[in-house]
């Protein structure tokens, strides 16, 4: 039962050759197996799982829920409201936070059927690329529990990939789920910034924060993507798209379809192995009679700049809100010394250190004689990304990269250099800035038995033609072993 895809066992349980509660049960007893060593969850019930999985069989019976993912058990990104069960962001100053409502994405996902587990570990406020600075220790990596699962939203990568939940909401700010699921052999998908509401989804750079799916394969990404993607009016964000029947885009045919490979992409610091993998990648499309060739994507360099001047900018604004007043953690003393003082203490001692180094980094940019020096000029500079983009996408249908320019690296590697984990997310952060939709496939495997991850990025709203090359590609590659194939295999 775990083998299946998130639609194929919705498929199984609509036609009562397993029920809800049955494939519930599987996940949950997986997840008490694995826990205490890979720690993809920061919290999950299982009660509440076992009683929501019985309420859907029920509608599932009387034909009142009809979802290609009813009855699916799944996970959902601790920085995601969800009524009634804790929300922490994996720090410290949240750690008894219970949201009183639900993100949009989590009612849609439950009027479609979908049974929750729980919330998945991650980088404290999406803050990281290995799921290492949580609050609640770091999750490991299920091809290599010596590695990292990628971040932020690595619990969720790795929950998908040990079958601890059929499918995963996460975050992508800047490369947060496309990254990981690169790390974890897993499919992982970026909307356009507008198409998935954000409203729930505890911010770290408001225009940069994207909800999406973390999943086995692309068909599971089209289904849960169709109902992520529902107009949200309380959102100023969200964008009404009448486009959103991704599930008609698996298609295998890519004949004619042109893909741009960047250039910029492929010099120093990509590993060889990688390379060669995503240059496969690129072989196979030109076999199925899609044009590939290469291109000048212009001034990609500037990305990472660009990226922790604007992110950390907006970080500093979002996460002044966390004070110990409200709610949240607050210092034993708070009391006593007096407000400012409470206001300085609750929050040295709530936030991480890398946190702390966002915050400190976006309140320099954003002070007076710097905003003109730094934060402006990152917005500039953001314009001029988008355009080179726009020159692309009116040559190319989509563009193939690395997900990103190493497989997952060991544990404390990236975390001792806090900028060499910064460079990680050199080719996913572009996508960010400009808005645009990506998603990683599973491309193959290095030397070391990591699996290595192409991304696949889009022109705005273009998700359909994302999905089709994806699909195309994944039917060509054939089956991606699970993590137990492998093992068994060794």
């Amino acid at each position: 039962m775990l083998d299946l895809t998130a639609v194929e066992l919705s498929q199984k349980i609509r036609s009562k050759e397993i029920t809800a509660i049955e494939a519930t049960e599987q996940i949950l007893k997986k997840v008490k197996q694995h826990e205490e060593k890979y720690n993809c969850y920061i919290t999950y019930d299982e009660e509440s799982a076992l009683k929501r999985a019985g309420e859907v069989q029920k509608l599932i019976e009387q034909g009142e829920c009809t979802s290609p993912l009813a009855g699916v058990p799944m996970a959902v990104k601790d920085n995601i409201c969800t009524n009634g069960i804790k929300t922490t962001c994996a720090s410290k100053i949240l750690g008894n936070f219970v949201p009183t409502y639900s993100s949009p994405v989590v009612e849609n996902l439950e009027a479609a059927g979908a049974v929750i587990i729980g919330k998945t570990n991650m980088d404290e406020f999406a803050m990281g690329s290995t799921t290492e600075t949580s609050a609640f220790g770091v999750t490991r990596n299920p091809w290599n529990e010596n590695h990292v699962p990628g971040g932020s939203s690595g619990g969720s990568a790795a929950a998908v990939a040990l079958q601890e939940c059929f499918y995963a909401l996460g975050s992508d700010t800047g490369g947060s789920i496309r990254q990981p699921a690169s790390y974890c052999g897993v499919v992982g998908m970026k909307p356009t910034y507008g198409r998935v509401s954000r409203r729930g989804l505890i911010a770290y750079g408001s225009s940069l924060d994207q909800i999406g799916p973390l999943c086995k394969d692309v068909t599971d990404c089209a289904a849960i993507l169709e109902v992520l993607s529902l107009y949200d009016e309380g959102d100023s964000t969200s964008v009404m798209r009448t486009d959103t029947s991704f599930t008609d885009a698996l298609c295998k045919d890519v004949k004619g379809m042109r893909i741009g490979i960047p250039s910029d992409y492929f010099g120093d610091g990509l590993d060889p192995e990688v390379k060669d993998a995503v240059m496969m990648a690129a072989d196979f499309y030109r076999e199925q009679g899609a044009v590939v060739e290469e291109f000048d994507l212009q001034h990609v360099r500037y990305a990472i700049p660009t990226y922790y001047t604007i992110a950390s900018a907006e970080a500093s604004s979002n996460l002044e809100r966390f004070d110990g007043t409200k709610y949240g953690f607050r210092c034993e003393d708070g009391e006593e010394i007096g407000l400012h003082q409470m206001y300085k203490k609750t929050r040295s001692e709530g936030f991480g250190d890398e946190v702390k180094r966002r915050i400190m980094l976006g309140s320099f940019v954003l002070s007076s004689g710097y905003y003109d020096a730094y934060y402006l000029k990152a917005l500039r500079v953001k314009t001029l990304i988008k355009e080179a983009f726009d020159q692309a996408f009116a040559k190319y249908d989509v563009i193939l990269a690395p997900a990103a320019p190493t497989t997952a690296p060991k544990l404390g590697e990236s975390l001792s250099d806090p900028l060499k984990m910064y460079l990680s997310d050199i080719y996913t952060i572009s996508v960010n800035l400009a808005g645009l939709p990506g998603i990683s496939v599973p491309c193959g495997f290095d030397k070391k038995g990591l699996p290595i991850g192409m991304q696949l990025i889009g022109d705005c709203f273009q998700e359909q033609k994302l999905i089709r090359a994806a699909f195309a590609y994944e039917q060509g590659r054939g089956s991606f072993p699970t993590v137990n194939e492998r093992k068994e295999r060794e």
